[in-house]
């Protein structure tokens, strides 16, 4: 009986574990506070020399629209690298920014 509530133990430890990283996702609501279309939003973990694939897909966010992003890489950094690019037509050069992520709830991109 006690290698039984041993093992029970052992296997709650580890489930709390698998729940606690999955929580650990970073998630924010992204603003766009200009007045182009944001066609592109990059990111990648501060001291990664390269970005991630785009977080928009297909997706598109327009002036004034706001997203909600989740960061879920499995990395448990806190600090990001972001790059925002915008559509050819616009007068806004490609513009980045580096945040602390697990502190924030929302970000706006401004002109």
């Amino acid at each position: 009986m006690r290698n039984f509530k041993v093992l029970i133990t052992t296997a709650a430890a580890v489930l709390g574990f698998s729940a606690a990283a999955y929580a650990d996702e970073l998630v924010f609501t992204l603003k766009n506070g200009t007045g182009s279309v944001l066609t592109n939003f990059y990111t990648s973990p501060v001291g990664v020399d390269s970005w991630e694939d785009d977080v928009f897909g297909r997706q598109v966010l327009n002036p004034g629209e706001s997203m909600e992003i989740t960061i879920a890489d499995g990395r448990r950094q806190c600090k990001y690298d972001m790059k925002f690019e915008f559509e050819e037509e616009s007068n806004l050069d490609t513009t980045t920014d580096t945040q602390d992520l697990c502190e924030m709830g929302s970000y706006t991109i401004h002109e």
